[in-house]
């Protein structure tokens, strides 16, 4: 697979790639932070959130109706997200189109101007967002979980914050925390598709040259390594709910790990898809669940494994068992060839299928960019990939599938259901 990328870094410490695809006539634009929510303090956490929702209410050159109607004329995808550990911003849109979005991104991100009046009015739509989690059971589960799981961290934080620090969110400290955050070291722009790498070079040196690479330091927050063996097991009754849900979960590589190809690969085979251990066993074998799966989260220094179904109440020991049962047979024997040889394939596949996408590809490019420090070809990952042997796996399940490190979260009518570290043995 040709190389089409190319990379440029400022003297302030901002950062442009890009991948040509000139076969392409449309093109992904993004800005990315290399600033998320365990970069906040405890009384600013869900700032980073609130930023990424406040930037699209007005600039200084622009209104929040502006803005919105110039995102439509595009006609392109505009996606926003905040995530632990980074914010991204990107627009896809038809080629001819790219420095206008370009433009549209960079007032947004470089001269918000977090008018108070709708600020406030900002505040009030987080926090029906997080009433929505509240009646979204798994999510709910989620939160809770990893507030013991990461205890007095940042990564046991809710990303959206909470309603009492949304609601100090004013002009000042937002305006003083996005200058830091969004300082020129902390931003990666990328694009792919039909684009003009000295075009967004050009573009991007007008819009954040001139911001020097020491503009406010702040945003760094409580970046310390999360704790590496804490085990909770929570259990939390609420009877109005229908299904009791849970989570069983143990450490796992983090994202710049060597271990993080073997990895994704057991997490698809215990419980990545429809072919995987768990829907077999658990859905399709006993019908005991409609949502079952399992994957892992993988931040710069920690990870977490997570096995999740939603069930009947008098069914949720039957789906504790069986998922101890999978841990405990990848920690037995080593994966056979021909289940390694299926989820290799399904891996591959979703590779070479984001090749197709410019939006994936820019994203690719921003995340690698911000964990790694470099670009990282197709062909690479599927070769670590593709070295992945069952001797691997079953070393992986013996390191992190231990019963002193799994911890345990279930929500709902729990319908007398108890458990103990024992009842956990693996």
């Amino acid at each position: 697979m040709a190389e089409q990328v190319q990379v440029t870094r400022f003297p302030n410490g901002l950062t442009v790639l890009t991948e040509h695809m000139p076969l392409l006539r449309s093109a992904t634009v993004g800005i990315w932070v290399k600033r998320g929510s365990r970069h906040e303090s405890p009384a600013m956490n869900g700032i980073c959130h609130f930023i990424e929702h406040a930037v699209f209410k007005g600039t200084e050159r622009r209104t929040a109706l502006d803005i919105a109607v110039e995102s439509d004329r595009l006609g392109g995808h505009f996606d926003a997200y905040t995530t632990h550990e980074q914010t991204g911003f990107a627009l896809k849109v038809v080629d001819a189109a790219l420095p206008a979005a370009f433009d549209l991104l960079s007032d947004m991100l470089a001269r918000p101007r977090f008018d108070e009046e709708e600020l406030r009015r900002e505040q009030r739509v987080i926090i029906e967002e997080m009433k929505m989690v509240e009646d979204t059971p798994d999510e709910l589960l989620t939160e809770i979980f990893s507030a013991a799981y990461f205890p007095g961290h940042p990564l046991g934080r809710p990303i959206e914050g909470t309603s009492e620090t949304v609601s100090s969110f004013g002009h000042e400290c937002t305006a003083e925390f996005h200058a830091g955050a969004y300082a020129p070291r902390n931003l990666v722009i990328a694009a792919a598709g039909n684009v003009s790498h000295e075009q967004l070079v050009e573009l991007a040196g007008r819009a954040f040259e001139r911001r020097g690479a020491d503009s406010a330091a702040g945003a760094d927050g409580d970046n310390t390594e999360p704790p590496a063996h804490a085990a909770p097991i929570i259990v939390q009754r609420k009877r109005e709910l229908e299904q009791a849900h849970l989570l069983l979960a143990s450490p796992w590589p983090s994202s710049r790990h060597e271990d993080r190809y073997a990895a994704s690969l057991l997490g698809s085979i215990i419980g990545g898809g429809t072919s995987s251990r768990l829907w077999q066993r658990v859905r399709e074998e006993r019908g005991l669940a409609y949502s079952v799966g399992a994957g892992g989260s993988h931040f710069t220094d920690a990870g977490l494994f997570q096995i999740y179904a939603g069930t009947s109440p008098e069914q949720l020991d039957e789906v504790l068992d069986l998922s101890l049962s999978e841990l405990r047979a990848a920690r037995r024997e080593p994966v056979g060839e021909e289940e390694l040889r299926l989820v290799k394939d399904q891996s591959i596949a979703s590779i070479l299928l984001g090749l197709e996408s410019t939006s994936a590809r820019a994203g690719a490019l921003a995340r690698q960019e911000i964990v790694h420090g470099r670009r990282i070809p197709p062909d690479e990952i599927i070769a670590r990939i593709e070295a992945v042997t069952p001797e691997d796996l079953l070393r992986l399940a013996r390191e992190h599938f231990r019963t002193e490190a799994l911890a345990l979260g279930a929500l709902g009518n729990l319908n007398g259901f108890k458990v103990d570290r024992a009842r956990l043995e693996v």
